[in-house]
């Protein structure tokens, strides 16, 4: 077979190292990363044997790696760092990859304090290098189809933002992400809060002040289990959100108000229980974040969607892929990163803001 001229010439993938394979690393980004036409997942690192072992089995083609170092030492020989490691790790290991010269992606969250994000967006800036973070949220089926009513102005004016991520687990599982030393940057509202608060803030822009009740309920817990966000924003909006491990009943994922029409959808974006059943995107035969009618979510004035009031909404689908497919286009092309680290500052100095304020008891404003 001749030779294609340059310009025809397949471009080969943008090779990736990955530090940390547990839940996030295994779950969320290596089969998402997998997943991307651009991508190949090149390095993964874990001191654990087991998951060295199932990255392998996995993802045949996969080099296995003891530590961060390790990976970066491959600087040459990559093209994207991804961070799926512990919240304390993102800032010294994201620094050491950008001044190893490396576009870098972090779980969220990207810091413990804006401070510390902000020293990371200049120095990424400065070397002229992406920095993103994974607020894969944003692609959710029931956020996709908020947004949409949002902007096309089917609600009308929002008065309301309601976001609920609820969970019945009245005994703590242990670990860091449930550890309360303030290093670890554990608890719910770093946690789940910070989807939250990005998703509040993609809608409907900065926020003015902020007020927080947050709450340690269960026996023997260490960090917040049980954390409520009031947002208000500059255009006026209120964004209420709840983030529990404790709920013995779950409220709505959302409701919105406006003021033509509200909308509450109950239930969970199917894409997260897809992938953990080992479940991928592209497989032929899977509609990938699709949800039953039956899940939709509903729309009307002066009615109770439980009592099936209001009109169904069809969901749009979920698309956790979009992600990855975004970074690698900004990668290829050098524009923005589909969740810039501008945006995760402006969440942290929310999530900041909460914390103060359920300590203090008072609003908080913010400059």
């Amino acid at each position: 077979m001749s030779e294609l001229s340059d310009e025809h010439t397949p471009r080969a993938p943008l090779r990736v190292g990955l530090i940390g394979y547990g839940l996030a690393g295994s779950v969320f980004h290596a089969p998402l990363i997998a997943a991307t036409e651009d991508l190949v997942l090149d390095t993964v690192s874990t001191a654990n044997p087991e998951r060295q072992a199932q990255a392998r089995a996995e993802h045949p083609q996969v080099r296995t790696v003891d530590t961060p170092e390790a990976v970066l030492d491959r600087a040459a020989d990559l093209d994207l760092i991804v961070l799926a490691s512990p919240n304390k790790t993102h800032v010294p290991l994201a620094t050491a990859a950008l001044k190893a010269g490396l576009p870098v992606v972090v779980d969220k969250p990207l810091a413990a304090t804006a401070a510390e994000a902000e020293e990371l967006a200049a120095l990424a800036a400065d070397r002229g290098l992406l920095l993103s973070v994974f607020q894969n949220r944003r692609w959710d089926n029931d956020f996709r189809t908020v947004r949409k009513l949002v902007e096309d102005g089917t609600l009308g004016e929002i008065q309301r933002f309601e976001s609920r991520f609820e969970r019945w687990r009245p005994q703590p599982k242990g670990g860091w992400r449930e550890s309360g030393d303030p290093l670890e940057i554990g608890g719910l509202l770093y946690d789940l809060g910070s989807h939250l608060a990005d998703q509040a803030l993609t809608l409907f822009g900065p926020a003015v002040s902020v007020y927080a009740e947050s709450d340690i309920r269960r026996p023997g817990a260490q960090a917040d289990d049980d954390t409520f966000i009031a947002i208000t924003h500059a255009n006026g909006v209120r964004s209420h959100l709840w983030v529990s491990a404790t709920a013995a009943l779950l409220g709505p994922r959302f409701r919105v108000l406006g003021s033509k029409a509200g909308y509450t959808k109950h239930g969970l974006d199917p894409q997260e229980a897809a992938l953990r059943e080992g479940q991928r995107p592209g497989t032929e035969g899977v509609e990938w974040g699709v949800e039953r009618k039956s899940s939709w979510g509903r729309m009307g004035a002066g009615a109770s969607p439980r009592m099936g009031g209001g009109e169904p909404v069809p969901t749009l689908p979920g698309d956790y892929p979009a992600y990855y497919a975004a970074i690698a286009r900004a990668l290829r092309g050098g524009g923005d990163p589909p969740v810039t680290a501008a945006e995760a500052v402006a969440a942290l100095r929310v999530l900041e803001a909460a914390k103060l304020s359920a300590a203090s008891g008072r609003s908080v404003a913010l400059g």
